[in-house]
C-alpha cells in the first residue's frame, strides 16, 4: 500500500519565478525521460518481478521517483506562477496557461501529452535492468542541461539533488545486474546462430563528404571478430557468400543429440514415476485445494508422458526410459514424509506434502530445462514446443503449490492467534 506524507523529499525554494523555465521543467515531469516514467516502469516491472530481492529493489525505486514526481512538479508549478496572472508570462506557453491555468499537466515541455508507451517492460528481469540504467543516464543528462539553463539557485540545488539520485538509481540497477552473474550478452534463452553472432558486417564503405573512411577498433576486430564484406556486395552476381546462415550445422550434432535422448529417456522413467505416486500424495492431502491440485497434476504428468513418446518419434528413436535415480530418491523421500504426516497437524502434514511436492517440481523444471535447451540448439523446433509445455506445467504446478502453501501457512498461524486472544 501507499502512504503520502505531506513533505517533500527535498525543501523546494524558487526565489525569481521563470515560466520559460518552468515549462522546460515539464520534460522531467509529464516527459519521456520523466519521473513520472520512470516511476511507472521500475513499479510494473516490480509488480511482474518473480524474484523477490530484486523486486524490493524496483518497488522500492519506483516508489522514490514518485516522490522526485512531487518535487519536479512543485518545483515547475513554482515556475509557472506568474502565468496564472502576467499576458507576458502566459505567452511562454498558452497551452499551460489557458488550459491548464498555470498549473503543471502529464504533457512535456512540447505540450505532448504523456503515454505509456515511454515505458520500456519485457518481463525478463536482466533486459529491464539495462533498460533502467539507461533510462537513469538520460534523465541524468536531462537534468544536467535544465541546471545549465537555470539562474536560479534554489532551484539549481533541487535539480542537483534529483541528479544525483539519478547516479545512486543507476549504480544499484548496475549492481543488481551483475549479481545475477549474468553473461553481458546472454539474453533470454535461445542460443544465437554460432559464427554468424560474432560476424561484423561492413555495410558503411568508401570515403564520406566529410574524409570519412573505413575504421577498425575493438567493436569489429580482435575478440573473435569476423570482419565480413558488406551483404549487399556479397549479392552481387558471382560474389560468393561468407554469412553464416541459420540452416549452417551445429556445432557437435552427433554427441548432442545422444545426449538429447540420453535427457528425454531420464525425464520418461521420472514421469513414470510421478503416474505412480501422485495418486497416493493426493489420497494423504488432508486439505480438497491441495487434493485437487495433485489431480490435475496427475492428468498432466499423463500428458507429458505422451510428448515424451512423441519427442522419440520425432527422433526416430525407440521410447525407452533410462531409470532416473533422482526421482527414486525424491518420491522414496515423499513416502517418508507421507507416513510421518499421519501423527501431524492437517495443516502441517499438507505443508511438509507441498515440500516434497516442490522438490520434484524443481527437478522437474531443471530436467526439462536442459531438454528444451539441447534441442533448440540443434534445432528440433518441434520437440522445443511439446518440452516447453510441458515445462509452463511444471513451472505452473510449483507456483500453485506456492500458493496453496501460504493459505495452510495462515490457517497453521490461527490456532496460535486464538490462543493468544483468549
Amino acid at each position: 500500500m501507499y502512504h503520502h506524507v505531506k513533505k517533500l523529499m527535498f525543501t523546494v525554494r524558487v526565489d525569481e519565478p521563470d515560466p520559460r523555465f518552468g515549462n522546460m521543467l515539464l520534460e522531467q515531469f509529464g516527459g519521456a525521460n520523466g519521473e513520472l516514467a520512470a516511476a511507472m516502469q521500475y513499479s510494473i516491472q516490480g509488480l511482474n518481478c518473480e524474484d523477490p530481492d530484486r523486486k524490493d529493489l524496483l518497488m522500492d525505486i519506483g516508489t522514490e521517483e514518485l516522490s522526485h514526481l512531487e518535487i519536479v512538479g512543485t518545483l515547475a508549478r513554482m515556475h509557472l506562477k506568474p502565468m496564472k496572472f502576467d499576458r507576458e508570462a502566459a505567452e511562454a506557453d498558452p497551452l499551460i496557461a489557458i488550459a491548464g491555468g498555470g498549473g503543471v499537466n502529464l504533457f512535456n515541455s512540447q505540450g505532448s501529452a504523456w503515454t505509456a508507451d515511454y515505458l520500456k517492460i519485457t518481463g525478463e528481469l536482466d533486459v529491464d535492468l539495462r533498460s533502467n540504467i539507461a533510462a537513469e543516464a538520460r534523465a541524468k543528462i536531462v537534468y544536467e542541461r535544465l541546471i545549465n539553463f537555470c539562474d536560479d539557485a534554489g532551484t539549481k540545488d533541487a535539480l542537483q539533488f534529483l541528479m544525483t539520485r539519478e547516479i545512486t538509481h543507476m549504480k544499484a540497477f548496475a549492481l543488481a545486474l551483475e549479481s545475477m552473474s549474468k553473461p553481458a550478452f546472454s539474453i533470454g534463452r535461445i542460443a544465437p546462430t554460432p559464427g554468424l553472432v560474432d560476424q561484423y558486417f561492413n555495410d558503411s564503405t568508401g570515403a564520406g563528404e566529410h574524409g570519412e573512411i573505413d575504421t577498425r577498433g575493438p567493436w569489429n576486430e580482435g575478440n573473435g571478430w569476423v570482419f565480413t564484406e558488406s551483404p549487399a556486395l556479397q549479392a552481387e552476381p558471382g560474389a560468393a557468400s561468407g554469412i553464416v546462415t541459420e540452416s549452417s550445422a551445429p556445432v557437435d550434432d552427433a554427441g548432442l543429440n545422444d545426449l538429447l535422448v540420453d535427457e528425454l529417456r531420464d525425464i520418461l522413467h521420472a514421469e513414470r514415476q510421478l503416474t505412480k505416486a501422485l495418486p497416493k500424495m493426493a489420497e494423504a492431502a488432508r486439505f480438497d485445494q491441495l487434493r485437487e491440485l495433485f489431480e490435475q497434476h496427475l492428468i498432466e504428468t499423463e500428458n507429458q508422458v505422451e510428448r515424451i513418446n512423441e519427442c522419440f518419434d520425432l527422433l526416430g528413436k525407440t521410447a525407452r526410459a533410462k531409470p532416473c535415480k533422482g526421482m527414486m530418491g525424491l518420491v522414496e523421500e515423499g513416502q517418508e514424509i507421507m507416513a510421518e504426516g499421519e501423527k501431524k497437524e492437517d495443516a502441517a502434514a499438507d505443508l511438509a506434502l507441498i515440500g516434497a511436492a516442490q522438490r520434484v517440481e524443481h527437478y522437474e523444471i531443471s530436467a526439462y530445462t536442459t531438454a528444451k535447451n539441447l534441442a533448440q540448439q540443434l534445432r528440433h523446433s518441434a520437440i522445443v514446443s511439446l518440452l516447453s509445455k510441458s515445462l509452463a506445467e511444471e513451472e505452473n504446478s510449483d507456483q500453485l503449490l506456492n500458493q496453496v502453501a501460504r493459505s495452510l501457512m495462515s490457517v497453521a498461524r490461527m490456532p496460535a492467534a486464538i490462543e493468544q486472544a483468549e
